[in-house]
């Protein structure tokens, strides 16, 4: 006989919508003593962090913002900005955060884009916010937040953020009738056009942070220093991960190595995270202390592919670096380079290009594969093979707002599409080889810029560098390196050619080298499409 089961039987006692609002719920509750926030001589408990919370919801709710309304920031990593993170959601509105290095054109172009209700700026990005909203034809309501630790600069907005704690308190549970509800609204980098608009919803929220803090294994109490910006996936979702465990967020506001190591000794920090370039910052600066760190920090680490070489002086400095990768659209970290034991008798070297690997799934994270697109089949587990990356699961974007086109070609055929390219080696671990847009073909062999890139990072004089395709009418195009020299130092593009041959097979080294300063996105990312239109315009 065959038992036909009841599926409609959902009711308040056995389904509540996930949202990382739970989190902070939870920690006011069992946390409420403990230290939530540090910031200089700033030392907030999770009950003080909680009534913060709830006494700037409410102000927002006063002024008239609800559900499905945006509310814009522009803020660099403070108190007031983790505290946003929650205040927002909590009345069911969307919070946008805009990258503070972006020009006043683009931010315009976001409020805009975003349907913004009301803009909260750091004092210090006050006339940078003013000059945008010369360039969207239109003034917003803006709340201005007077950072003492800060500087104090630009035009005053119609209200200071401290009024926003003085009003009555939102006295709700903050959860959301649908954890499909919109939580955050992020914008890509836009390197090649426009920014899209990327909508993050409660439910994929709250299990990228379970299933971080089960990935990284972040312990209870852990001490977390806050150098991811929060204008980057929410920085990287972990100010939604803090209060499942009761850890204390710690900041510096600028990334400053001295600050930063000086905020690892201070507040016995166990956990950071960062991008290459600020693990190469700590490793290069005359700060660093000399002896390793002990106990090891703890790192996560994500943008670009890591050069093992960067890997290799962290390890030394007493760092435990987790690789982890992903993109705005998968609200962060997908994968992690996992450490297996077998890897502990490998030479430093060795170890630092394991490392490097993209690897497996995180906890949250349904699948990811590599897929043939020309075929449609993934691609063998033999480490040699390119295919594009594709993911599905729970912490993928709701959508690209007020872009069906684009949703529907980033969802093609049941997946999310990276636009990566990757092999796949086989103990299962991805590794990215490049952007599909950035991989050479030289003489019908592909030749991943990522690699060439790695091999340049080893050389002593090289600060940045980034390898583009370069036409050629022998081989239809030749690896081109672009390459910042260390302040100093005066290798000579035979010298760098020279070196990349001793490491690398011949098609594979660069057969032009090009110095100076290189193109960044306001993020920091290398502008590559620049670096192609100029090979291409050299010739």
């Amino acid at each position: 006989m065959q038992i036909h089961f009841n599926n409609s039987g959902k009711v308040g006692a056995n389904y509540v919508p996930l949202s990382p609002i739970s989190h902070l719920n939870r920690a006011a509750a069992i946390h409420g003593p403990r230290e939530a926030v540090v910031y200089g001589k700033i030392r907030r408990t999770y009950t003080e962090f909680n009534a913060r919370i709830r006494a700037v919801a409410g102000a927002l709710q006063a002024r008239g913002i609800g559900k499905g309304d945006t509310v814009s920031v522009i803020c660099p990593n403070i108190p007031e900005l983790y505290e946003l993170h929650y205040a927002v959601p909590m009345i069911g509105a969307v919070l946008n955060t805009i990258n503070t290095r972006l020009e006043a054109e683009t931010i315009g172009y976001i409020l805009g884009h975003a349907d913004s209700k009301l803009v909260i700026t750091d004092s210090a990005y006050s006339s940078l916010v003013h000059a945008a909203f010369d360039i969207l034809g239109t003034t917003l309501p803006l709340v201005s937040i007077h950072d003492p630790q800060g500087p104090d600069a630009g035009t005053p907005g119609d209200s200071d953020y401290d009024t926003l704690l003085e009003g009555p308190s939102f006295d709700g549970d903050g959860m959301p009738e649908d954890e499909w509800d919109a939580l955050a609204l992020n914008y890509t980098s836009g390197t090649s056009g426009r920014p899209k608009g990327v909508v993050y919803h409660h439910r994929g929220a709250a299990l990228m942070a379970l299933g971080t803090s089960t990935g990284w294994t972040f312990p209870h109490y852990a001490s977390y220093l806050s150098v991811v910006p929060m204008f980057h996936c929410n920085g990287w979702c972990h100010p939604w991960m803090l209060p499942l465990v009761g850890a204390k967020m710690v900041f510096t506001r600028d990334p400053v190595p001295e600050r930063i190591f000086d905020a690892i000794e201070a507040e016995n920090i166990t956990h950071i995270g960062a991008a290459p370039i600020i693990l190469q910052m700590l490793a290069e600066s005359p700060a660093a202390p000399a002896a390793p760190f002990d106990p090891p920090l703890n790192a996560f680490t994500a943008g670009a592919p890591p050069p093992p070489a960067i890997l290799e002086k962290t390890r030394k400095m007493g760092m435990e670096v987790m690789q982890v990768y992903g993109l705005t659209e998968t609200y962060g970290h997908i994968s992690q380079c996992l450490w297996q034991e077998e890897w502990d008798d490998l030479s430093p070297s060795e170890q630092a290009e394991m490392q490097a690997h993209q690897g497996v799934t995180f906890p949250m994270v349904e699948e990811i594969a590599v897929f043939d697109r020309e075929t449609g089949e993934r691609v063998p587990m033999d480490g040699e093979t390119q295919g594009e990356i594709a993911i599905r699961g729970n912490t993928v974007m709701k959508n690209y707002y007020k872009n069906e086109e684009a949703t529907a070609e980033a969802f093609m055929d049941g997946w999310f599409w990276s636009g990566d390219a990757a092999v796949v080696h086989a103990n299962g671990y991805v590794q990215i080889r490049d952007r599909l847009k950035d991989v050479i073909i030289s003489g019908g062999e592909n030749i991943s810029s990522v690699e060439v890139e790695a091999v340049l990072y080893r050389h002593d004089d090289v600060q940045a560098a980034a390898v583009v395709a370069k036409p050629d009418a022998k081989w239809g195009e030749v690896p081109c390196a672009y390459v910042e020299l260390r302040e100093g130092a005066s290798a000579s593009s035979e010298d760098i050619m020279t070196f990349c041959r001793g490491h690398l097979a011949g098609f594979k080294s660069p057969k032009a080298v090009v110095f100076g300063e290189l193109p960044k996105t306001a993020t920091g990312k290398i502008q590559k499409f620049k670096l192609r239109q100029a090979a291409r315009e050299e010739g």
